[in-house]
């Protein structure tokens, strides 16, 4: 029987390089030999966010375990734009399609946000969370991991912030107005506020920051999961890699 050349696509870490070998976890030989029944001789592609992506052959393959060799790279590292997520829980379900479509779409780093109207940051997995970014960087065919970062209060994550890394951040007070950006290279960040926005306290505060940007994401008031993609695609068409 020919061996297979498959387009899957694991995360692992562990350096790649030619004639790497590479032990595979329970769960990654169960995916590969008992759901997607690969054998020894078939190929994967490996992904460890530092030493872009490689071929890697099945030279052993067992129930609990496996091997995997590295062959040769088949795309260098590419690192997405200098872009952060800071965004503030939602339902678990869809704070986890906004950390799913944020590595789709580019983001470098995802950071939970507890702001004052934030119900679901005490019920935050963090790393179910990477679990669900590393699910999405293998499936987008990303050569870089997003990390999802512990969540953190808003007030303490602008007490520490340092003004060289823009913000842009939804405002739902600004609804129907053309949206703008500044034509500023360099690091950003997006701040997307919880269901029912950011308290007035919170908006005042980012508008007093001379590194943050209010934008308006459209004439509708947005859920949060849509507004993080909107402003993620405003970004990446503007200032992004898109372009």
């Amino acid at each position: 029987m020919a061996a297979k050349s498959s387009r899957i696509r694991l995360y692992v870490d562990h350096p790649l390089a030619t004639s790497e070998r590479v032990a595979l976890s329970r769960d990654q030989a169960h995916y590969l030999f008992g759901v997607m029944r690969l054998e020894v001789g078939d190929t994967v592609a490996l992904f460890n966010g530092r030493d872009g992506e490689w071929q890697a052959r099945i030279i052993a393959a067992a129930k609990k375990n496996g091997v995997l060799e590295c062959e040769a790279q088949t795309r260098p590292l590419q690192m997405p734009p200098d872009l952060w997520l800071v965004f503030a829980p939602i339902r678990k379900e869809r704070t986890a399609f906004i950390v799913e479509k944020a590595v789709e779409l580019g983001a470098a780093r995802l950071i939970p946000m507890q702001t004052g109207f934030t119900q679901a940051a005490n019920r935050l997995r963090q790393d179910k969370l990477q679990a669900t970014a590393l699910e999405a960087a293998e499936q987008c065919e990303a050569t870089y991991l997003p990390p999802v970062d512990p969540v953190q209060r808003f007030d303490r994550l602008l007490d520490d912030w340092d003004p060289a890394r823009r913000i842009l951040f939804g405002d739902e007070t600004l609804a129907g107005t053309p949206a703008t950006l500044p034509n500023e290279a360099g690091p950003w960040a997006i701040f997307i506020g919880p269901e029912g926005g950011f308290t007035e306290a919170e908006r005042d505060r980012l508008r007093g920051m001379n590194c943050a940007h209010p934008v308006s994401l459209g004439p509708r008031i947005l859920r949060a999961e849509t507004a993080a993609l909107a402003a993620l695609t405003l970004w990446q068409a503007h200032l992004g890699d898109w372009q």
